[in-house]
C-alpha cells in the first residue's frame, strides 16, 4: 500500500482561511498518512505558515474540515489540538528565555496516548539522547542558547507532548548550514521511528530530503501535489512556484 493509498491520520479538506477580510486560503486540502513526511513548499507569502496555524487552530477556518485520527478538530482552541495529538513548532520558535533547558522541556511534558502511557513516551532523559546539546546546556537559561539551541529545544518541547503529528514552520530558517544539516539529520531520525510531519519549508533542498510527499501552495491555493520524485522531474513547477 503507498502513502496516498494508506488511511490519512490527519486531513485537511476545502479549508478557507481569513486575516480579517483578507481571503487568504482557498479550498486547501491535504492528507499526512501515519508516518508519513509530507511538504508545503512555496515562495514567502504562499500560505504555508497560515495553512499550518489553521490546522492548529490558531487562525480558525471559515470553512472546511481538519480531522485527526478520524476525529473532528476543526477550530478547536489550540491547547485542545494538543490534547488530541498536534505538536506545533513555531517559526519563532518562542521558548521561555528565563526557564533553564530543562524547565522549558517540563513546560511541555504531556504523557503519551494510547495503553502504552508513560513508558514509551520522550523524557528529558531522552530528549537529551536525542540532541545532546541539550543535556549539555540542560541548567542554561533558553534565551542564552544560540539560535540553533533554540530550535532544537522548541523541538525538543514540542516532542515533550508526544505528539502524534508534529507541525514544523520553517524549521531551517536562519540556521547556518552545518546547524541546519544536524537538525535534517535529527528530523530522519525521527522519521525513522515513525513520526508523522506535516513541515511548511521555503528551503526545497532540506524538505525534499526529509519529505515523502509536497503540496505547493501559491497565493493560498495548493498548485501541485505529488511525490518527491515526481516534483523533482516537474521543471515548470519547480520554475513557476518555487525558490531553488
Amino acid at each position: 500500500m503507498s502513502a496516498t493509498d494508506a488511511p490519512s491520520l490527519l486531513a485537511v479538506d476545502g479549508l478557507h482561511a481569513y486575516y480579517g477580510l483578507s481571503h487568504v486560503l482557498y479550498d486547501v486540502s491535504l492528507r499526512a498518512a501515519r508516518g508519513e513526511v509530507v511538504a508545503l513548499l512555496g515562495r514567502n507569502g504562499a500560505g504555508k505558515s497560515t495553512t499550518l496555524r489553521s490546522v492548529m487552530g490558531l487562525l480558525p477556518p471559515r470553512a472546511g474540515h481538519v480531522t485527526l485520527a478520524g476525529r473532528e478538530i476543526t477550530g478547536l482552541p489550540p491547547y485542545d489540538a494538543c490534547r488530541r495529538g498536534l505538536g506545533f513548532v513555531p517559526e519563532d520558535r518562542r521558548i521561555f528565555s528565563d526557564l533553564t533547558v530543562a524547565e522549558n522541556l517540563e513546560v511541555g511534558r504531556r504523557a503519551p496516548r494510547g495503553p502504552s502511557g508513560s513508558e514509551d513516551g520522550w523524557t528529558r532523559e531522552a530528549i537529551y539522547e536525542f540532541f545532546p546539546v541539550l543535556g549539555e546546556r540542560a541548567r542554561q537559561k533558553g534565551g542564552t542558547l544560540s539560535g540553533g539551541e533554540q530550535q532544537m529545544l522548541t523541538i525538543a518541547r514540542t516532542l515533550m507532548g508526544n505528539p502524534e503529528v508534529l507541525l514544523l514552520d520553517e524549521p531551517s530558517e536562519g540556521l547556518a548550514p552545518v546547524v541546519a544539516r544536524t537538525l535534517l539529520d535529527r528530523l530522519g531520525v525521527l522519521k525513522g521511528r515513525g513520526q508523522t510531519i506535516l513541515l511548511a519549508e521555503q528551503n526545497v533542498r532540506f524538505a525534499t530530503r526529509l519529505a515523502d510527499r509536497a503540496y505547493v501552495l501559491e497565493q493560498g491555493h495548493v498548485r501541485y501535489e505529488g511525490t518527491i520524485r515526481d516534483l523533482q522531474a516537474d521543471a515548470h513547477v519547480r520554475r513557476s512556484y518555487l525558490t531553488v
